[in-house]
């Protein structure tokens, strides 16, 4: 679902939407750089690990003629229909990661005769003999620094600045980003587009109650649960969930179990005190990373998503609990309302009451549930890699063209 920054591009980009033929930039040459998609169980495969491989998925099956090449390492074992650049250097390892794309990724764009450069996570090299697109996923590490080690704080804030000012276009996946980077970056918004990711088929309503009970079963959940999916890091705002939590407990018969599913991030210690300090180890349930074919069965399993986040790029989680049916309470902060719309419950993520109030309403109102989770399925359906390929394509295109 695209929603340009500037008017002046809708018309375009709709025309685009609406037409199924391929789009095709051909003969150009263009590389994305895919070192950040993720193999291992952690935090690390996440939103962006997902973005990668919906761009090396998606877009070759949108351009089947295009020339495509997809940079990564050795160790992921990912099919794309993009041919593949392997390096044998560790590049999980961010240190290396860096001297790669700063060192080793204009040599490879020489030698491979790019004609355009997508690097998918804030930062492309200095120095490029080829056009430049950057996706910027979101600005959290200069809104929210504090939740950052220092020399990850630094290195986002010193190259994503720069790569923002050099680059020849910038994507993100939302309006609210698109605004952020050009109000803290001074950035024209004529530069930027905005290309939602998707959400992928395999995210759909469960229908077989057995099937949720062998789940159930086999994971040790409770019957009845409320589930957050993502990383456990300060960002998140899990501290505040897990204290509007505890009070529902106190204040009424509150039968649920609270599942925060997720790779452990940086600073997640103070979380997890939390739970102790407040006598919740038997009611707040850490299951660790979550395979990604196994995530629509907790979505499925749970009565109520929630994702308290103080800021996103742009949230899919509560994207993908939408298209497996389950009812949304999400913050009201940062890109998520453009997210969720109308079709859950937002909630300001500073105010502990109103979320104890949230989860009291939802719980007594199952009706209302109900209503969430037709009204999210509807809103799923609005958004698909499909389209993302296919406006990122698009901007490849304008941008080897020069038209922008």
């Amino acid at each position: 679902m695209y929603r340009p920054v500037c008017p002046g591009l809708c018309t375009s980009m709709m025309h685009t939407m609406n037409d199924n033929t391929p789009i095709t930039i051909h003969p150009h040459r263009v590389g994305i750089n895919a070192h950040l998609l993720a193999d291992e169980e952690s935090y690390r495969q996440a939103g962006v690990s997902r973005y990668i491989q919906g761009l090396a998925t998606h877009i070759p099956l949108q351009d089947p003629e295009g020339d495509y090449l997809l940079y990564l390492r050795d160790r992921p074992a990912f099919v794309s229909g993009a041919r593949t650049v392997r390096t044998r250097m560790p590049t999980h390892q961010p240190w290396v990661r860096v001297l790669w794309e700063q060192l080793a990724e204009p040599w490879r764009a020489r030698v491979d005769s790019l004609d355009l450069l997508h690097s998918p996570v804030n930062v492309q090299p200095f120095s490029l003999p080829c056009k430049s697109i950057v996706t910027i996923t979101d600005l959290s590490f200069e809104m929210f620094g504090e939740t950052f080690r220092a020399s990850q704080r630094w290195y986002q804030r010193f190259f994503t600045r720069q790569t923002a000012l050099r680059a020849d276009h910038l994507i993100t996946y939302s309006l609210r980003t698109a605004r952020d980077v050009s109000n803290w970056y001074g950035v024209s918004q004529h530069k930027i587009s905005v290309t939602n990711p998707g959400v992928d088929e395999a995210y759909r309503v469960v229908n077989s109650g057995d099937e949720l009970a062998t789940f159930r079963s086999r994971r040790k959940l409770p019957e009845h649960f409320i589930l957050f999916v993502g990383t456990l890091e300060p960002r998140k705002n899990l501290s505040l969930l897990v204290k509007a939590y505890a009070e529902a407990k106190h204040s009424t018969q509150f039968g649920w179990k609270l599942v925060l599913a997720g790779g452990t991030g940086w600073l997640a210690q103070p979380l997890f005190a939390t739970v102790e300090a407040l006598g919740l180890n038997d009611d707040v349930i850490f299951p660790g990373f979550i395979p990604e074919d196994e995530l629509p069965l907790w979505y499925n399993a749970a009565e109520l998503f929630v994702y308290p986040s103080l800021y996103e790029g742009f949230g899919l989680p509560p994207l993908e609990a939408m298209a497996c049916g389950t009812a949304v309470l999400a913050s009201d902060a940062s890109s998520i309302p453009e997210v969720v719309g109308g079709a859950g419950m937002l909630v300001d993520p500073r105010l502990g009451d109103a979320w104890t109030e949230a989860l009291v309403f939802l719980y007594q109102h199952p009706e209302r549930r109900k209503e969430m989770s037709e009204r999210g399925l509807q809103r799923a359906k609005e958004f698909s890699w499909d389209n993302m390929a296919r406006e990122t394509i698009l901007a490849y295109r304008t941008t080897l063209s020069g038209s922008r």
